[in-house]
């Protein structure tokens, strides 16, 4: 596959996650996805969107920067939302967050079968006000 329908592909999936379409946004990953190198495989991801989307049913993912070369594909990005379900057994807050990070897809066969994700933890907890600013 090329450089550019690989991040065809990875923005598809955002695309498919701030549409709440979950079942079309996991059908890109591989069966035996992994995260941060560890067995996540599609139903973890799909179980991590349907999260989010009930712990922000309007967040959205704003693609910030998108970088790519051979089978890699880098997002840098801000997800913005109101907690309005539960989070982690977080009880909502009905606080905006904004939060910052960036995740590495590798893409083997038209598939997403492996992240690499990073962001930041600690200012979503704050904003939430779990812990002191």
């Amino acid at each position: 596959m090329t450089v550019e329908t690989n991040k065809k592909l990875v923005l598809a999936a955002i695309d498919a996650v701030n549409r709440n379409d979950i079942d079309e946004a996991v059908a890109f990953d591989a069966t035996e996805l992994l995260l941060n190198g560890e067995p996540f495989g599609r139903e973890g991801d799909r179980q991590r969107c349907l999260m989010m989307a009930t712990a922000f049913p309007d967040g959205r993912w704003v693609i910030d920067d998108v970088v790519a070369e051979g089978e890699k594909v880098v997002l840098r990005y801000t997800f913005r939302g109101i907690h309005q379900g539960d989070l982690m057994g977080i009880p909502p807050t009905g606080k905006s967050v904004s939060f910052t990070g960036m995740t590495i897809y590798r893409i083997v066969d038209g598939m997403l079968v492996e992240f690499w994700e990073s962001f930041d933890r600690l200012g979503l907890y704050q904003q939430l006000g779990l812990i002191p600013a």
